[in-house]
């Protein structure tokens, strides 16, 4: 399995690798299909989802579940997730942190992760085992670390937000998590938080949303770093959750104590 998982991720590697000069290219890119309230994707969504998502099942036989398009069901059988611009309000303002997000997943579980943040020259990587790979390069796994001494990435934030997270649970985090650590950050980007959590350079985030395109990627490199990802409750990470809590070991745990003393999450998303 190690051998077949290394191959796929080497084949994922280079079709990512192959349309990093038109993401780059295209920074900037404005709205051209509304999504939603305060949601829409760029033509270059549309474009880089259809060509990364070909050369996959060109190369590897594999289907693919994209953000634009969709495609097969995701708690059974073998799919690739792919989201072809994460943090695309980042992305269409021509700020830089945003990215193409890749994961393997089997029977709802991600087995392979990739992150590749163009505009940054960061390509992370990784598969069930680990280490994670940072430009090819192995880290070190993620030692047990503190909240008082470590940075936050936080989510999507809005107090007038009435969604399965409502805003006014979110405002409520902030009093206690910026109490308990000063260094709370608000990059706009699921992947970047969760590759800097992966990596070190955030102790922790805060993913308040549930799409398995957002997180998939995320989750493998920070379990692959040996870091600890759940929900806001505290139960274990799969693919049908409905939110990510992921950080360091030591940090995981001070942030779902402060979590759970502040609301009931699980009440929060039924809001």
């Amino acid at each position: 399995m190690t051998q077949e998982l290394s191959a796929l991720l080497a084949e994922a590697s280079e079709i990512l690798d192959s349309v990093r000069p038109r993401f780059i290219e295209g920074i900037g890119a404005p709205s051209a299909v509304a999504k939603g309230r305060n949601d829409f994707a760029t033509e270059l969504d549309l474009e880089l989802e259809r060509t990364v998502s070909a050369e996959l099942r060109r190369r590897t036989g594999i289907e693919v579940h994209g953000e634009e398009f969709g495609g097969p069901q995701l708690t059974s059988g073998t799919a690739w997730v792919l989201d072809p611009i994460d943090g695309t309000f980042n992305y269409s303002s021509g700020h830089p942190l945003s990215g193409m997000l890749l994961a393997l997943v089997r029977d709802g579980e991600p087995v392979l992760g990739l992150t590749w943040l163009p505009l940054l020259d960061r390509r992370y990587a990784a598969m069930t085992g680990g280490p994670v790979l940072l430009d090819g390069r192995p880290l070190p796994p993620l030692p047990r670390g503190k909240l008082a001494e470590a940075m936050i990435g936080f989510g999507a934030f809005n107090v007038d937000s009435h969604g399965r997270i409502p805003g006014q649970f979110r405002f409520d985090l902030l009093g206690p998590l910026s109490r308990l650590s000063s260094r709370v950050r608000m990059h706009g980007s699921t992947g970047i938080d969760l590759a800097f959590t992966a990596s070190g350079v955030l102790g922790g985030a805060i993913v308040f949303g549930h799409h398995p395109w957002d997180n998939a990627a995320g989750v493998a490199l920070v379990r692959a770093a040996g870091g600890v990802v759940t929900d806001l409750v505290g139960q274990p990470w799969t693919i049908a959750s409905g939110s990510v809590l992921a950080a360091a070991p030591g940090v995981h745990e001070e942030l779902l104590d402060m979590i759970c003393t502040v609301a009931d999450p699980a009440a929060a998303e039924k809001g």
